[in-house]
Parts: structure tokens; C-alpha cells; sequence
């Protein structure tokens, strides 16, 4: 047994069958496999993989257009020990720096910048930056009516690091938005630590710019590195998620990088890419099971 495949589909909308796992097991000519949580997600042992992408592609085509993900990976080590997340549009399903800039009417402006950068067409920091001068003048008070009334958690995030942590991971958010965000979203997700950019004010109202120096994509893949020193945690025992071009180095250096509804410049090169699953996909990557999760929420 030398890689895995598995199919995911979400705990909200579990669409596997029985049948579907027998036509994949017949397809692939493998008799080893394993329901990792019944009805939405199931591994496959591949004895002798010979080419992903054909391989893939051959599943794809027996799921057709239902909303389930595939998952091609090493056998060995899939449980990780270090696990760090982007925040906007990962575990929160909005950018923060957009909500802000709807309380001004700009909302647009600021959205079209957001969205070149996260597929790397703009410099991300000079991108920031000028969204961050958009904002002068707004007052610091608006925060928490937008974390109220506009920042919603994405499925699955509650479940994921409640697991995680009660099997040991050390978990991290890491974030090019803001910290006043951040603090937040950490605590009410269950993260040990949390790292953002500070958003400078004066007098209530912000200035329109931003603590340097900024927290990028080289300070996403600073912090792996610094926390699996830390921890003294190998690299291929961590694990990371993110959508944008500023997590492409995080994802692409950790054990298991995963693009989750991540912008097309960003599925194109992460290992791993959930489309259409929630958060959860990121235990059934790992093989985390029913029996673990139950246990883990008890």
C-alpha cells in the first residue's frame, strides 16, 4: 500500500453511496478499503499507482457532477501534528478588509483589489497597503458591528480544530488581515495562537495604514518554519490551509498543503484542493474517522 485515495463529500451534504464506493473499488481494481465517516468520506489503498492525474480523472468521471472532492496522497503520515490556517475567505467565509470597506461604500473598489491579489496578479503587501489608505478615517468602533453583523465561520472550522487538539495538534491562524479580526476568530474557533497585520488608529478612528512589517506570504512560511522548530515538529508532520497566492509558500512547504475554494492560481499548484467540502475535509484528509471524531467531541 504506498498512496490513498479518498473521497469526500461534507457532513451537511454527504452524497457518497454504497454502490458509488463499489463502482470506484471495481474501476480501480482495489478490494482495500475503508469508510472513513459513513455516506462522506471513504479511503481507497492504491497498491501500484502508476499516474495521478489519470487516475483522478477515471473517478471523476464515475462521480460526475456530484459535489465530492479526490484526494491522492501518501499512505504514510497522514496525521499531522502542526496545523496553520489562513482566516479570510478559509475558516471566516468573507475578507475582512471588504466588510470594512462596505461600512464606507466602497466595498467594490476595495473587493476588485482584494480579489487580484489573492490570484497573485498584484503584489500583495503594495495591494494591502492601498486598501489599508482606502479605509482612513473609519471609525475603529464599526469592528465589532462587522464581526457581529458580516463575519460568518465556515462549516466544518468548529469540528476540525476541536478534533485536532484532542489528538495533540498545535494549531495556528495566520492571517494577512487584521488582528482585531484575528483575536476574535482564534478564540471562538479554538486556536492556540493566532498571528495577523495591526491596523494602526488614532484617536478612534483608523489612519489608513498598517504596522509594518507585513505579515505576507514569506511571514506565513516564516511562521511554519518558526513553529515547527518550536515545536520540534518536522515539516512533514504539519499541515496548512489557505485560498490565496499569500498561502501558496505555507501550502506548498508543509507536509500537506491544501486549497480549499481557492483561487484558480493557487488549486493550479497546492497539493491537495477541496472544491466543494467544508472544513471538515481537512480530518478526512488526515484519515481521521467517525470513531475519532465521536470521541474527541465527548
Amino acid at each position: 500500500m504506498t498512496h490513498t485515495l479518498t473521497i469526500i463529500s461534507s457532513l451537511e451534504n454527504s452524497c457518497l453511496t454504497e454502490a458509488l464506493v463499489s463502482a470506484v473499488s471495481e474501476a480501480l481494481q482495489v478490494s482495500d478499503t475503508r469508510w472513513l465517516y459513513p455516506l462522506v468520506a471513504c479511503d481507497f489503498y492504491l497498491q501500484n499507482l502508476t499516474d495521478t492525474d489519470e487516475t483522478t480523472a477515471l473517478v471523476r468521471s464515475l462521480i460526475g457532477d456530484l459535489p465530492i472532492d479526490i484526494i491522492i496522497q501518501n499512505s504514510k503520515n497522514r496525521k499531522k501534528k502542526l496545523f496553520l490556517a489562513d482566516m479570510d475567505s478559509t475558516i471566516i467565509g468573507q475578507e475582512c478588509i471588504d466588510e470594512l470597506a462596505a461600512e464606507l461604500g466602497i466595498k467594490d473598489k476595495v473587493a476588485a483589489i482584494t480579489e487580484a491579489a489573492m490570484n497573485g496578479e498584484i503584489d500583495f503587501e503594495g495591494a494591502l497597503k492601498d486598501r489599508v489608505a482606502l479605509l482612513a478615517g473609519l471609525e475603529e468602533a464599526v469592528v465589532a458591528e462587522v464581526l457581529s453583523n458580516r463575519i460568518t465561520i465556515n462549516q466544518g472550522a468548529h469540528l476540525a480544530l476541536a478534533v485536532m487538539r484532542a489528538h495533540g495538534t498545535h494549531t495556528a491562524l495566520v492571517s494577512g488581515g487584521f488582528t482585531i479580526f484575528a483575536k476574535e476568530i482564534a478564540g471562538e474557533v479554538g486556536f492556540h495562537e493566532f498571528h495577523a497585520n495591526e491596523l494602526l488608529s488614532e484617536e478612534g478612528k483608523f489612519t489608513g495604514k498598517v504596522a509594518e512589517p507585513i505579515l505576507g506570504q514569506q511571514a506565513k512560511l516564516d511562521q511554519l518554519n518558526r513553529l515547527a522548530n518550536e515545536k520540534q515538529i518536522s515539516l512533514s508532520d504539519t499541515i496548512a490551509i489557505g485560498d490565496g497566492a499569500n498561502d501558496l509558500p505555507m501550502l506548498m512547504n508543509a507536509g500537506t498543503g491544501i486549497a480549499f475554494h481557492a483561487k484558480p492560481s493557487v488549486a493550479e499548484q497546492a497539493k491537495v484542493v477541496i472544491n466543494h467540502g467544508d472544513l471538515s475535509a481537512i480530518l478526512f484528509v488526515q484519515g481521521y474517522t467517525k470513531a475519532d471524531i465521536d470521541a474527541a467531541m465527548v
